[in-house]
């Protein structure tokens, strides 16, 4: 069967943003479409030309006999503000204030649309390049983790706070949540993370950041190193958190139970 330019164009745009950072070799398109190859390297150029001038994201070649082309999710700063402008809007609502300055998030965060666009957002401002994982808490980090892993095209890893017996041996440590109101436990199973790896912490609320540095010292037992860490609310009280290098989308600051949410790309 042959197809016209515009059917492939049209096919290569859907099969490269529905697998990105996934490499596809020039045969892969060749054997599907029965075309040339100088046909879809043709073909390839234009959708990377495309993709360029709307900021869609990167589409790159790679040489070589393991070469190929792959998709780069890239959100662009107008995007991105944009973006969580409209986000911000929608959680500035005081009936959204739990107590302990918490935000009712669920609506928010299992959209999966919203979900989407945050993940690629993390992949475009961490730097994945090395990474092997991107790991997570249970449960409400998990929309968001696994939408930043299919974008940068890794596993997901869920720590949990409750041992499974069905997940064989595990390691646990404890740390201390919130400003050091109450220690708590994790764990993760022994299987999930080979040693050596390299690894992105994502989550969805950062306070002061002892569940995150409870997450960094989780790997640690693994002998695993934490490269990226990316949440998608941190609060501006306290100022200083007990994790650095982190990249925060929307800063939290209540006063008198109300909220006001601002974007705030942050890389600290």
């Amino acid at each position: 069967m042959k197809f016209k330019r515009t059917e492939r164009i049209g096919a290569i745009v859907k099969i490269l943003s529905d697998n990105p950072n996934k490499i596809f070799t020039l045969s892969y398109f060749t054997n599907k479409f029965n075309s040339a190859k100088s046909t879809v390297s043709e073909d390839l150029l234009v959708v990377k030309s495309v993709f360029e001038k709307l900021k869609l994201g990167k589409v790159t070649t790679i040489a070589g006999a393991a070469g190929g082309v792959k998709y780069i999710p890239k959100a662009s700063e107008e995007e991105n503000d944009e973006f969580l402008k409209d986000i911000c809007k929608k959680m500035n609502d005081e009936n959204r204030v739990l107590p302990g300055g918490f935000l009712y998030l669920v609506d928010i965060i299992y959209n999966p649309s919203i979900a989407s666009k945050i993940g690629k957002i993390m992949a475009s401002n961490i730097d994945y390049s090395e990474a092997d994982y991107v790991v997570t808490m249970e449960t409400k980090g998990i929309p968001m983790a696994l939408m930043t892993a299919k974008a940068m095209n890794l596993p997901l890893v869920i720590i949990r706070k409750d041992i499974k017996v069905s997940e064989g041996s595990t390691i646990s440590t404890t740390y201390v949540s919130g400003e050091g109101s109450k220690i708590r436990s994790i764990s993760l199973p022994r299987k999930a993370i080979k040693p050596n790896s390299k690894v992105i912490i994502i989550d969805d609320f950062m306070k002061g950041g002892g569940t995150i540095k409870g997450m960094i010292d989780l790997m640690t037992e693994f002998g695993a190193e934490v490269v990226g860490t990316g949440v998608f609310i941190s609060t501006s009280k306290p100022k200083e958190k007990l994790v650095d290098n982190y990249v925060s989308l929307v800063e939290l600051e209540i006063l008198d139970r109300k909220s006001t949410l601002r974007p705030n790309l942050l890389k600290k």
